[in-house]
């Protein structure tokens, strides 16, 4: 019961560690970010072409799909 009741001694101090900023982080590469989308679109109309010339249907049905995709995410962001 002793235990409980005593105070714990103030010399001992505790030190927060600055968090870094978003710029400072070396894990984040933001020089590629730009390259990134554009490869990710890139790779996203080499499918849609070499899907649609073995089916145009198919292809069609792709492209609707990415249509809708995009226009849902930008109604769900900027409402």
């Amino acid at each position: 019961m002793n235990l409980l009741a005593r105070e714990l001694p103030l010399s001992k101090s505790i030190q927060e560690t600055p968090i870094p900023s978003k710029n400072q982080d070396p894990l984040i590469a933001q020089n590629l970010q730009k390259e990134q989308y554009v490869g990710i679109i890139g790779l996203a109309i080499a499918l849609v072409t070499a899907v649609g010339f073995f089916s145009r249907r198919f292809e069609e049905a792709i492209v609707f799909a990415l249509m809708l995709s995009a226009i849902l995410i930008a109604f769900v962001l900027f409402i």
